[in-house]
């Protein structure tokens, strides 16, 4: 009988296997010939049938967790060189009931832009990166599969007065970054990346171009801050460039004295988010050995200033004389200079650096985020630093809020995190071994730091940030409970308000949800539609 059994199961599943490739090859089929292309798309289009299957797979995956051998694998990647690709894609993707995964940059923290637990296909749009500035209108068009690198690149070389406030990773994608609520080191002065898109071009389930006229104002909204994924394909955005001044100041400070990191942590945490407007200090905690080889924590200053030194000194010795700044920390330089200091360039690196695609480091990452909206007490930090003592290899990264941030309504973009945030903090933990065991005790010591972290941050709802991709507050299986489900982690990114409103949006422009993933923005429930 068991044996009768076995051959059933073996007949089943190859039966399986078979009816999964004639899926995919009716896909394949349905690309080809689809009547929407106006260029030829096989050559697009790889399997793992292609010996460089691998290669394109990897080329933009940012997370070495999700590139072990037990990480699943898409079934087919599309890499798009024109908009017919896309449209096609969207309409044979549907028609075949086929998962598409939208890939613009790769860095997704949770790989939710390569990986699935069901078969899917990629939509690769690494080669939608044309950059179009125009300095007289102060503005740029950039395509979602250009780099932030990029981007900065193409405004340095037409003025070294303009930039635009994004992320100081020049290898990130245009596409995730800007769509969700993509923020840099002059936040505190423009706010996020989002807060200075004034235009956009989406492809929508229907594969209709879209731009914010015709799109219409609910859903420009939506992909400026809700993650472009759950509602179409993002093509490009058009974003406001912002003046900087032909000279910035940098500076990197550095205590590890468990007394000097207290106090001086303490004062960070109750004037970081009140400094001058031009100034943004980070803080970063993580464990070193000291000079007597004992674990110890060290803590980071590195900060941007728009503006000279003399100035920025005098801010300093008014509002945070406890770090110590003196002029010999402090570097001049312009401001694209500024994003490769922050990143640790060496000195001198040239502004193309910015355009390179290979990222400096490659490792295996789990990240979360926090919100902090009341100081924390000199006792409080006492007892987080001994905590990470005692875990090890867990970092924290303080970004101040204020300024500018504090001035934007909630509401006027999905991402809420605004006024009465004194900082967003970063778990990080990176390794370099390959290993799943590995992976699962590290991915373990940042929620371990995260659960102690809960007297110390927001509350009701404990809320995170959508670009610091964390699939421990909440999943979706996209099936029938999947509003409920989406509600427990859409009220942590976005707050209740917001989050219903993209639920709205996503209703009225995805009915059937075939832009999904596992943290994507649910439909109505039938009942409610």
């Amino acid at each position: 009988m068991s044996h009768l059994f076995g051959l059933v199961f073996v007949f089943l599943f190859a039966h399986s296997l078979a009816t999964s490739d004639n899926a995919h090859e009716n896909f394949i089929r349905c690309l080809i010939n689809s009547p929407d292309l106006t260029s030829p798309i096989a050559g697009e289009i790889y399997t793992p049938a292609n010996a460089t299957f691998p290669a394109v797979l990897q080329a933009y995956i940012r997370n070495l967790r999700f590139n072990e051998s037990t990480t699943p694998k898409p079934a087919i990647i599309v890499t798009a060189i024109d908009l017919s690709h896309v449209r096609a894609s969207i309409k044979c993707g549907k028609q075949h009931k086929l998962l598409m995964k939208t890939r613009s940059g790769g860095h997704d923290y949770e790989g939710l832009s390569y990986v699935a637990d069901q078969p899917f296909f990629i939509l690769d749009l690494f080669n939608f990166r044309s950059i179009n500035v125009s300095i007289e209108e102060e503005t740029a068009w950039v395509q979602t599969g250009a780099t932030l690198g990029e981007l900065f690149y193409r405004i340095s070389e037409k003025s070294n007065t303009h930039g635009f406030p994004a992320g100081v990773c020049h290898t990130v994608g245009v596409g995730g970054h800007f769509s969700g609520g993509g923020y840099g080191n002059m936040m505190r002065k423009y706010g996020l990346s989002v807060d200075n898109i004034i235009d956009a071009e989406i492809i929508d389930v229907n594969g209709r171009l879209l731009n914010r006229e015709s799109m219409g104002e609910d859903l420009f909204w939506a992909i400026t801050g809700g993650g472009g994924v759950s509602f179409g394909v993002v093509i490009s955005y058009k974003v406001n460039l912002v003046r900087v001044p032909d000279t910035v100041t940098v500076f990197q400070v550095r205590r590890i004295s468990e007394e000097n990191v207290t106090d001086v942590a303490h004062r960070w945490l109750q004037v970081a988010d009140k400094l001058d407007n031009d100034l943004f200090i980070r803080m970063v905690f993580n464990v070193v050995n000291d000079t007597n080889g004992e674990k110890a924590i060290r803590a980071s200053f590195p900060s941007l200033f728009l503006g000279n030194t003399t100035r920025l000194l005098n801010i300093m010795n008014q509002s945070f004389p406890e770090l110590g700044l003196q002029r010999s920390d402090c570097q001049a330089m312009n401001w694209t200079q500024s994003i490769l200091w922050y990143y640790s360039f060496p000195a001198g690196s040239p502004d193309s650096t910015l355009l390179s695609r290979i990222p400096r480091t490659l490792t295996h990452l789990k990240r979360k985020s926090d919100y902090v909206k009341n100081p924390i007490s000199k006792q409080g930090l006492r007892l987080i630093f001994k905590k990470m003592i005692e875990l090890e290899l867990p970092a924290l990264t303080f970004n101040p809020y204020g300024g500018r941030m504090a001035e934007i309504s909630e509401f006027a973009k999905p991402f809420p995190h605004r006024a009465g945030n004194i900082a967003k903090i970063q778990y990080a933990a990176d390794w370099n071994e390959d290993g799943v065991d590995l992976a699962s005790r590290n991915v373990d010591l940042t929620r371990v730091l995260h659960e102690f972290m809960t007297p110390f941050v927001s509350k009701f709802p404990r809320q995170a940030f959508l670009n610091y991709r964390d699939l421990d507050i909440g999943v979706t299986d996209n099936g029938k409970n999947s509003f409920l489900q989406g509600m427990v982690y859409g009220v942590k990114y976005f707050k209740e308000t917001n989050f219903r409103r993209l639920v709205k949006v996503k209703t009225m422009v995805d009915p059937d949800n075939f832009f999904r993933n596992e943290q994507s923005i649910p439909t109505l429930p039938s009942w409610r539609k």
